[in-house]
């Protein structure tokens, strides 16, 4: 299989279900914002850290490549002609939204409570995480819009909302683990 086909050379892209669009389309900005995370997450999982951490990042890649095909198809030819969805794979679940709300859960409650806003940075691997949820929030916003304009799987949206607090305590915890500062954000008085 050649990595080129030459049919988006016009500008547009297909869709699972095979609908062509232009490559600024709504749809193909929601699950390109989605691929973009899941590279960042990638830099993220190459850093040194807990391998716990590493493995946790490595099944929500995965879940973000479910959530990529789920927006990738067009949702007019989701269904086929025998009646099966066209997307064979495992949809995102409430077990995947468990998952991340327990990650979360275990690592707040191994930090000290939070009472301002924190300055992203402070160490590398820190920064990654806060780039990754910032994007993961894009992502977000995109999938909300695509949903205003058609059918879009609801667990997308709640399972970026929970990865994007996911990885700011992610940040939080990197932070304490590394013993790097955490800067807190206390707005200049005038």
């Amino acid at each position: 299989m050649k990595v080129y086909t030459k049919t988006g050379d016009k500008g547009t892209t297909a869709l699972f279900g095979g609908t062509r669009v232009p490559k600024h389309h709504i749809r193909i900005e929601s699950y390109g914002t989605v691929d973009e995370l899941n590279s960042h997450i990638g830099l993220i999982r190459d850093q040194d850290m807990n391998p716990l951490y590493k493995k946790v990042l490595e099944r929500i890649q995965d879940r973000l490549f479910t959530l990529g095909a789920i927006l990738a198809t067009d949702p007019e030819k989701s269904i086929l002609k025998n009646g099966k969805e066209r997307l064979n794979i495992p949809k995102i679940t409430e077990v995947d939204i468990q998952l991340l709300e327990n990650e979360i859960d275990l690592m707040d409650s191994q930090l000290p409570p939070m009472t301002h806003f924190v300055l992203p940075g402070g160490h590398t691997t820190v920064s990654y995480c806060h780039i990754a949820r910032c994007v993961c929030r894009r992502a977000e916003r995109l999938s909300v819009h695509l949903r205003e304009l058609e059918p879009t799987d609801e667990m997308v949206l709640t399972y970026l909302n929970r990865l994007s607090d996911y990885l700011f305590v992610l940040a939080r915890k990197l932070s304490h683990d590394l013993q790097a500062d955490e800067v807190k954000w206390i707005p200049e008085k005038y």
